[in-house]
């Protein structure tokens, strides 16, 4: 998965380095965990948890956390080469 931070793109192999990374965009927003449950409609439990990188946490949540912080998450196929 590819995570763009500012204008770099930073490769997500584990649940660790996607938490960390939101955590980064949070805090570059100067947003509190709070602020951005709200807009997820999320816990804040749910937001600490995935800024630690917890393993088991929803998808779908995770999703709507990365769109409250107006982060687009971006799968990229090595495989699928773009036509020439």
């Amino acid at each position: 998965m590819i995570f763009p931070i500012g204008n770099m793109l930073m490769s997500i192999h584990t649940p660790a380095e996607l938490g960390s990374a939101l955590r980064r965009a949070r805090k570059a927003r100067a947003l509190r965990l709070e602020d951005v449950a709200l807009a997820a409609g999320v816990g804040i439990r749910f937001v600490s948890e995935l800024e630690r990188g917890k393993a088991t946490v929803r998808l779908a949540e995770t999703l709507r956390v990365a769109e409250a912080l107006g982060i687009n998450l971006v799968l990229e196929d090595p495989l699928e080469q773009p036509d020439a």
